[in-house]
Parts: C-alpha cells; structure tokens; sequence
C-alpha cells in the first residue's frame, strides 16, 4: 500500500468513527505513526483528503454496484443483494460524517451529489427497465421518477430532521424504504420471489 492510500486509509479509520469536524491532521499522522510533514507533502489540507477519500469510495460502490449486477441470475436477486451490499455500506457510515461532509466539505458532497444523480440513478434505471423486461417489475412504473425517487429516499433516510439519531437506527430505516420501495414496484411474480429470497436471507 502506497503513502497516499495509507493516508487516504488512516483519515477513514478515523472519520467513520469520530466524524470529519472533529479530527485533526495531528490525529490521523498520529493514528499512522507518520509525521504530520509527510501528510501535507500529498495533501495539502484536510479538504483535500476528504475529497480524495470520497473518490476512492465512490470508485469502490460503483465496482461493487457493478459486480452485484453481473453475478446476479435476475433482477430480484439484484435487489436483495444491493439490499446487503448497501447494509454493508450504512452499517459503517456514521451518520455524522454525512452531516459534516454536507457543512464543512461542500466539494466533497458536489462529488457525491454528481455520483448518485449519475452512476446511481442510470445503474437504476437500468436495472428497472430489465425487471420491466423480465415481468418482475411493475410495466407501468416510469423508471426515470422511480430511480430518482428512490436515490433522493436514501437521502431522507439520513436526514436528521426527519428521523434523529437519537431515537431511530439509520440502518433500520434504510431498510424499511428499501423494503417498501421493493414491494411497491414489483409484479406478482416479482412479489413472490422476493418473499423467497427474503426467506433464504432470514434463515
């Protein structure tokens, strides 16, 4: 691993638990064992590496995004298996590090924003029009305002005005829109595969 993906690695062990705002350069050269000298010598700042940080995450959901799709015998498997990829993914966000990234690294969240409006909202689309095409997904539904409402459903989730942390679990309720969301586009068939798949997942 090269000093820029250890960088890049240390500032996350130490984000995902702490939060952006609160973490100091000093911590992460700290938490490395590396002097602070080394760190600025690639990045200039802390935005910078949050910046970095964000990129190289992004990079890795799209791989994983692309990886569930192609291992995937139809679309309903798809969606249960984005249903645990994205488990994996919430269960280790902190959900202050959202709210941060939102108030004190406006670049970084652009670079979100533009990866779930495009990546995200086109690998939905297609994912719908191929369960439309399957006979899993509802025929009636307009992928283009079901990608994009979902997408932007993820983000209510996170919300803090709506659901505080204190009293609901972010990764509950991720997954009881996705669940609704599941079952609400779904045909007959796709309902009662669903159901199996669910099954197989609870055993």
């Amino acid at each position: 691993m090269g000093q820029i993906d250890r960088i890049i690695q240390g500032g996350e062990d130490l984000f995902l638990t702490a939060g952006i705002k609160s973490v100091t350069m000093d911590d992460i050269a700290k938490h490395l064992g590396m002097s602070k000298k080394t760190i600025y010598q690639f990045f200039k700042d802390k935005n910078e590496l949050v910046i970095a940080l964000v990129k190289k995450k992004l990079q890795q959901d799209e791989d994983q995004m692309c990886a569930i799709i192609n291992q995937s015998g139809n679309v309903i498997e798809e969606m249960i298996n984005m249903m645990k990829c994205s488990e994996d993914i919430f269960s280790r966000i902190n959900p202050i590090v959202i709210h941060d990234l939102q108030k004190y690294h406006p670049d970084a969240w652009q670079q979100f924003q533009s990866f779930k409006a495009d990546v995200i909202v086109r690998t939905l689309e297609e994912l719908l029009t191929k369960g439309i095409k399957q006979g899993y997904i509802r025929p009636d539904i307009d992928v283009k305002i079901m990608a994009r409402m979902r997408v932007n459903q993820v983000e209510m989730g996170f919300n803090p005005n709506i659901f505080p942390i204190a009293e609901f679990s972010t990764w509950k309720v991720q997954y009881q829109l996705l669940e609704h969301f599941n079952f609400g586009i779904c045909t007959l068939k796709g309902y009662k595969l669903l159901n199996e798949y669910k099954n197989i997942a609870n055993e």
